[in-house]
């Protein structure tokens, strides 16, 4: 019984995992987490809207993912759903920016709820787009992929 309990979980923890992953390194400080408002983020980074981020991220992956001509389009597709993500982000940020000095836990513990659904819906969005270009790498693109969405470097392993 519990084996059977253990199948169900596993799987559905690893797609949590994967998701939290991949939303951390194409949407990484969107300004609007919990952790966004720690204090020992710079100052540059946490005042970088999140358009701004996701065009840097758009170039730091064009070149590290060796994006082909074949597979231009592919890429096109995917960064635009980047980019309309992260101008819904940036709203969210800037409609909400005044309301939250004001808020009670309560209410803050709902925002970062709501933030946590637009998130997911965002992701659900953003994973056929990636999936198409994904499907179309090569062994080599796929491998180089892979590592830096497992570590979010280009294959160096993080340590801390």
């Amino acid at each position: 019984m519990k084996r059977k309990a253990y199948l169900f979980v596993f799987p559905a923890t690893l797609v949590v995992a994967m998701l939290a992953v991949l939303s951390t390194i194409i949407f990484a400080d969107a300004n609007l987490s919990f952790a966004a408002s720690s204090k020992t983020k710079s100052t540059a980074v946490a005042k970088m809207s999140a358009v701004d981020h996701a065009e840097a991220r758009i170039k730091q992956l064009q070149g590290a993912l060796k994006i082909t001509d074949d597979q231009q389009v592919l890429w096109s597709n995917l960064t635009k759903v980047m980019r309309e993500n992260a101008k819904d982000m940036d709203v969210l940020t800037k409609d909400r920016a005044e309301k939250t000095k004001t808020m009670n836990a309560v209410e803050r513990m709902k925002f970062h709820s709501e933030i946590t659904e637009i998130r997911l819906n965002q992701q659900k969005r953003l994973i056929p787009t990636f999936e198409a270009l994904y499907t179309s790498m090569s062994d080599e693109q796929k491998k180089s992929t892979d590592a830096i969405f497992m570590t979010g470097r280009h294959g160096k392993q993080k340590f801390n």
